[in-house]
């Protein structure tokens, strides 16, 4: 039997036990999250998992911060590389379109914190931080509302582009997004 090494020191263990977490939702969902499954997909003692937090509940937080954090980053690097509003527009059918909200695995997760976000009021603070950084980076180029409807239609679309029989294409979703910012 081949035991291996102790780490002394793992600075890393606990973002580890952090990215384990979301692969444990992606794979069983909240309901099925656990510390046991947990510290097995981070390689870890189930002790660290706990050593390094409270509870389930602030671990499912912290990775859910981790992943708003990380597609918010995502979304608003996209529209800073934009310089004017037809860039920004580009931006946002990119967003839809592309590997931002098409990816299968950030939807997924994504919809599970929205179920946990709807039933534990604390983690509201999460989504709502994501949606005021998205927001913040819309707009640089739209009016509130503007900004304020792109930011549900890019996931709207998502969601059902991820589960429709037949998603949205590039175009379909460029005349939606020319509709909703033509200025008036």
């Amino acid at each position: 039997m081949t035991v291996e090494p102790r780490r002394r020191n793992d600075p890393e263990r606990r973002q580890r036990i952090v990215d384990a977490t979301l692969i444990v939702i992606e794979r069983h969902g909240v309901a099925g999250t656990t510390h046991r499954r947990i510290a097995e997909a981070a390689a870890v003692p189930l002790g660290s998992v706990t050593y390094y937090f409270a509870s389930l509940e602030d671990l499912l937080t912290t990775a859910f911060l981790q992943l708003a954090t990380t597609s918010s980053g995502a979304f608003g690097a996209r529209l800073d590389a934009a310089a004017t509003r037809s860039e920004a527009i580009e931006g946002v059918i990119d967003i839809i379109a592309g590997s931002i909200w098409a990816d299968p695995r950030t939807l997924l997760l994504s919809y599970e914190l929205y179920a946990y976000a709807a039933r534990h009021p604390e983690v509201t603070t999460v989504m709502q931080q994501w949606m005021d950084n998205s927001r913040a980076a819309l707009g640089r180029f739209f009016d509130p509302v503007t900004a304020r409807a792109l930011d549900a239609l890019v996931e709207g679309i998502g969601i059902h582009n991820s589960i429709d029989s037949a998603p949205l294409d590039r175009d379909a979703i460029r005349m939606i997004v020319d509709r909703i910012t033509r200025v008036a």
